[in-house]
């Protein structure tokens, strides 16, 4: 009899395990079970999908169920699992539209039920009009309402990636926008100086930004209408709720699979937990961090991705390691990029490195060629050891590649001394004769 293989959540990583564990061995019994309507989509393209620029939401989904039937894979939507019973190995699954529970046997157990937006036990939460983004149904809830309500203002909630990218999309629809953040500052994973950049460039293009201040409740009749911070009154016809995710880990919690420090599921570099036949990926599962050589919960769909193929190769009989993170992110702000890799200066210190640090602006191309831009970089090494810890970078182009140098240079444990010998490439169309990273390094050697 085949090995059955059951995957619990559809995203990325969930999906991209059950494609590799089909390559690798033809012979398993793959079934995905997806609360939701849709599997395999690209969740990082919804703030696009609702500015318009891509022309439907669903354009984001890479295959569907019938697609994945072809390769003998059963992706089953609008099925939730509701309990797992590691000894027994079987769970129980709930069909959302009829309502009929049934139980289910698997010889190996996935679990990649991803992340929960959180929402904020706030009066008002339930009103029409009010938002989280994390399905295609939210995605496809968001768009439908800013086209047929037109709103004219809107809140949002939160200053992460997620808040900003919603602004340009909302933006685009002539919303008028205030953003929340209870933080002192926009994007917690810059430093406070490179965050600045980012907080001008919003309001910049209209949002305005109110920073160190909660959101006390949400006024409204049949829909959201206004949003109370600070003892004021903003009116909202759109509310967008974007104060974070957290793992979905309550299910394996309670199947006895163990979490780690980060509150998500601890796996080896294999994405096995600490229950036999049960394994975890994507944003339910933690990393191993290559900077701090600890655990991370960094919920990004590139980990998600990579993880669950890792997963899907050792699900099919192969021998293969995920070989861990360095936390590299990129955001678009309207007409700016932000970026950053490794650790921040704060997290450096908090982590106990000796931190020392550099910053430098440099141009995006020769100063003499049209539509050059500054670009700001900081680099974060320890000042024992001359390690790279972490950078970031801000400016209007040229960001969200030269980040993708610092990662190569995080996982290869350079020293910033090392990173300044880098032969980077050269034409005055694309960058100066001294790259901003180079000018940076070059700080830092001195």
């Amino acid at each position: 009899m085949a090995t059955k293989i059951v995957i619990v959540g559809g995203g990325a990583a969930g999906m991209s395990a059950a494609a590799k564990a089909r390559r690798t061995d033809p012979t398993l019994d793959i079934v995905v079970y997806e609360r939701s309507g849709y599997v395999s989509y690209g969740a990082c393209g919804f703030p696009y999908a609702i500015k318009g620029e891509i022309a439907r939401v669903e354009d984001v989904v890479v295959r569907t169920p019938a697609q994945f039937a072809k390769q003998g894979i059963q992706a089953h939507v609008g099925h939730e699992v509701l309990a797992v019973d590691a000894a027994a190995q079987t769970l129980r699954v709930r069909e959302l539209a009829s309502g009929t529970e049934c139980a289910v046997a698997w010889d190996e157990l996935v679990l990649t039920a991803g992340g929960a937006p959180s929402r904020p036990p706030l009066p008002g939460i339930d009103l029409p009009g009010v938002f989280v983004l994390r399905t295609v149904e939210d995605a496809l809830a968001i768009r439908n309402w800013v086209e047929q309500q037109r709103p004219a203002h809107g809140v949002i909630i939160g200053g992460g990636y997620i808040g900003l990218e919603m602004a340009e999309a909302l933006a685009a629809h002539g919303i008028s926008l205030t953003l929340v953040e209870r933080l002192p500052q926009v994007v917690a994973s810059l430093d406070p100086e490179m965050a600045a950049h980012v907080q001008t460039e919003l309001e910049q293009q209209g949002v305005t930004v109110r920073l160190e201040q909660a959101v006390e409740g949400l006024t409204g009749d049949d829909r959201v209408r206004a949003v109370l911070v600070g003892g004021a009154t903003i009116p909202a016809a759109i509310v967008i709720m974007a104060v974070g995710i957290r793992p979905s880990a309550t299910l394996a919690h309670a199947a006895g699979v163990a979490l780690g420090p980060t509150g998500a599921i601890a796996v080896d570099d294999h994405q096995r937990t600490n229950v036999p036949h049960i394994w975890a990926a994507g944003d339910v599962a933690e990393a191993h961090h290559l900077v701090t050589g600890r655990p991370a919960w960094v919920p990004l769909g590139t980990t998600a991705n990579k993880q669950g193929r890792v997963l899907g190769e050792n699900l099919g009989g192969g021998d293969v390691r995920f070989g861990g993170i360095v936390g590299t992110v990129v955001v678009k702000v309207f007409d700016l990029e932000a970026a950053s890799s490794g650790l921040s200066e704060g997290q450096a210190q908090t982590e106990g490195f000796a931190v020392q640090t550099v910053s430098a602006t440099a141009g995006s191309r020769a100063h003499y060629m049209p539509g050059h831009q500054p670009i700001h970089v900081k680099l974060v090494y320890d000042a024992t050891t001359r390690r790279l810890l972490g950078g970031q970078l801000v400016g209007r182009e040229g960001v969200s590649k030269r980040i993708d140098t610092i990662a190569a240079a995080l996982h290869a444990r350079w020293t910033v001394d090392e990173l300044a010998e880098l032969d980077l490439s050269y034409a005055p169309p694309f960058s100066p004769v001294w790259d901003p990273i180079l000018v940076a390094a070059n700080l830092a050697k001195r």
